[in-house]
């Protein structure tokens, strides 16, 4: 039997900081009775729970075992028609790139209420910390967000490649530490330039935070030679992308 008090709050995380919460998702994790939450929402962020709340991983994460997103479903489902307060963690803003559509249908389709807490986007918490922006008047006119892998964890080919290789553009590519290589070569064979400023973000937020900077193709030989990083990380690159050089 149903229970009217279940309530699914969709919390974004943002970087993992738990300084860059928002109140409300504070609010919601010192309220939740059960939190289920992404790998990449874990550690500080979950000290914001509340003592006796039942916290769930039920993160996904390339080449490790993962939970799968029909069972993720399902518990919000469970829980919700139990009647509970469920928090649904996830990374960055939940909307980009984190599959939140799904588990939307999911709650939809049995009647449950939710609601959606935005947060800090990876792509602007990275910016930050690189002390640079991700517009500027005339020389990068709009930012697009793409991500580097398909469903197979392949570099997706259906991609606007002309738009991608703008070079009045700052793009964001989540997702693509393996990929970046075969992506760059396209990218140059449709008109973007080698030397094209770009930025390695991993584990922003985080202690064991790294910056790199560099130009597309010496980032994409960094990657093919050293292989993606175990923590995960964003690419920047378009005129923005160098930054600032201090430390």
């Amino acid at each position: 039997m149903k229970n009217s008090n279940g309530f699914i709050s969709f919390v974004s995380s943002g970087p993992g900081d738990p300084e860059l919460l928002t109140l409300r998702a504070v609010k919601r994790l010192q309220a939740a009775d059960v939190v289920l939450y992404d790998d990449l929402a874990s550690g500080p962020v979950l000290g914001q729970a509340r003592e006796g709340a039942t916290l769930i991983s039920v993160g996904k994460r390339a080449g490790r075992p993962s939970a799968k997103q029909e069972t993720v479903n399902a518990l919000l489902v469970e829980h919700g028609q139990a009647g509970r307060r469920v928090v649904r963690l996830k990374s960055g803003d939940a909307g980009i790139f984190g599959r939140l559509e799904e588990e939307l249908q999911a709650v939809r389709d049995a009647g449950l209420p939710y609601e959606i807490v935005p947060g800090v986007p990876s792509a602007n918490a990275a910016a930050a910390v690189a002390g640079l922006p991700l517009t500027r008047r005339l020389t990068s006119r709009r930012v697009q967000f793409l991500t580097g892998a398909d469903v197979t964890g392949g570099l997706p080919q259906d991609q606007n490649w002309a738009a991608l290789a703008d070079p009045f553009a700052t793009t964001v590519v989540f997702m693509g530490q393996r990929t970046f290589p075969a992506m760059v070569e396209l990218l140059v064979k449709n008109g973007l330039a080698p030397d094209t400023p770009a930025l390695l973000a991993e584990a922003v937020g985080h202690p064991h935070q790294r910056l790199v900077r560099s130009t597309v193709t010496a980032l994409a030989a960094l990657l093919q030679a050293e292989g993606p990083s175990k923590h995960p990380a964003l690419i920047i690159y378009g005129p923005l992308a160098k930054g600032d050089e201090q430390p």
